[in-house]
């Protein structure tokens, strides 16, 4: 066993040399985790989404600029205001989602909201985002329609209102106004006459279409709690990836170079030679998992739901990639034949098992392709530790299968070693 560990130190000691596999080993995992961590923070989840627009009042009128005034204070919009030309250029730029142009008229129209032209509005937006310019739409509709909320919610004023709608509608009874002209007559009925007490509400205000009460209900939080916790796994994958290739081409190097063939003709056998590059292997990812999961936690606020079950995910994922490696340096004679081999493989494997992007955001099929992927279990577990709140049985599954992967691995790269 001592040689073993001797092989081990041998190997980790001329990994630390090479410049380029301790970088893209323990520097470009953090690069990757850091980087995507902060997009995917730039907006949180449990944050209702402010969207940017440009506003262009071409009304100039009070009812216009209260109509702004709304849109600002509701926090459904961050808004900037300018002319409609540099509006429509911040738009087509792509410095903001779509312009709001309020028409002349505006103030006009909302003096009548009974009859007449209707208050009128533009939205100009990127045709390709017609999603967002919908949801758009269904704000400036709701602040819209809650001006009839306030104008219900003070009699006086709907009375005014009323009165001066009824003083420009021409009369008579052959009149195509003369329906409209007894609706509006009714409402004033109804609103100069004063509610019996039998029918006013219990708070005293009055007749009122809804009222809504509110309650605070905790919501139970089992998500990531920033895009950390998404990007560190990634991370991590992308580290012992890196890890496995330096491992596997030092090894066919030793190969092509007869270092190899050297040691088994000192007291080695071939069984200690190998198991001496997978101690190395394990005990560099292990290092690297440790690590990054301990930046991430000190650094950048990763919350570890259960400690025990992290050692569980990394120890699986370790064991699992060690046996790959073995594989991957079995598969060709030379170095090139073995980095070309190995990332062939190692790239559909990241993108269909999420170490690319979330896998969450892909399409279903995707998702299931990913299940053949031993990145996507190896992500799973951690996960599964930091934010999904795995159970001990829920940590099972993707224990097992990347244990059994590595096993079949190790033994298909052991085979392939001794034949050749």
């Amino acid at each position: 066993m001592k040689a073993v560990f001797a092989l081990a130190a041998k190997d980790l000691r001329i990994l630390f040399r090479v410049k380029s596999g301790l970088f893209f080993t323990f520097v470009w995992p953090i690069v990757v985790a850091v980087l995507f961590g902060a997009v995917f923070s730039g907006q949180s989840a449990n944050t209702p989404r402010t969207v940017r627009v440009v506003v262009v009042d071409e009304d100039h009128s009070d009812g216009s600029k209260a109509f702004i005034a709304t849109l600002e204070a509701s926090g459904d919009f961050a808004i900037d205001r300018a002319e409609r030309a540099e509006a429509a250029n911040m738009v087509r730029r792509g410095q903001r989602s779509a312009y709001i142009v309020v028409k002349p008229g505006f103030g006009a129209a909302s003096e009548r909201m009974f009859y007449g032209e209707p208050r009128r509005l533009e939205i100009g937006s990127d045709p390709a985002r017609g999603a967002e310019a919908g949801m758009i739409e269904g704000l400036l509709t709701k602040h819209a329609m809650g001006d009839f909320q306030k104008l219900f919610s003070d009699p006086a004023a709907s009375r005014r209102m009323v009165e001066g709608a009824l003083g420009e509608l021409p009369g008579g009874n052959a009149s195509p106004a003369a329906p409209l002209r007894r609706f509006l007559g009714e409402l004033d009925a109804f609103l100069g006459t004063p509610m019996p007490p039998s029918m006013r509400s219990t708070n005293g205000s009055g007749w009122q279409p809804i009222e809504i009460t509110k309650a605070a209900v905790a919501r139970d939080q089992r998500g990531p709690t920033n895009g950390f916790d998404l990007t560190f796994p990634q991370g991590v994958m992308w580290g012992i990836i890196g890890c496995i290739m330096s491992f596997a081409v030092s090894l066919v190097s030793e190969r092509v170079r007869g270092t190899f063939v050297r040691l088994q003709m000192a007291p080695l056998t071939r069984g200690q030679v190998l198991a001496g590059k997978a101690v190395a292997c394990l005990a560099c990812i292990t290092v690297l998992q440790m690590a990054l999961f301990t930046i991430g936690v000190l650094g950048f606020g990763i919350h570890v739901s259960s400690v025990p079950l992290l050692v569980l995910a990394c120890a699986s994922a370790s064991a699992g990639f060690v046996g790959f490696m073995m594989m991957i340096a079995g598969m060709g004679r030379t170095e090139q034949a073995v980095a070309g081999a190995g990332w062939a493989m190692l790239m559909p494997m990241t993108m269909f098992g999420g170490g690319m992007m979330p896998s969450f955001i892909m399409p279903r099929w995707f998702q299931q392709v990913g299940n053949f992927s031993p990145v996507k279990w190896a992500i799973l577990g951690m996960e599964g530790a930091v934010w999904r709140g795995f159970t001990l049985r829920e940590m099972v599954l993707p224990t097992v299968i990347l244990l059994a992967f590595g096993a079949v691995c190790f033994a298909v790269g052991v085979r392939s070693l001794r034949e050749a």
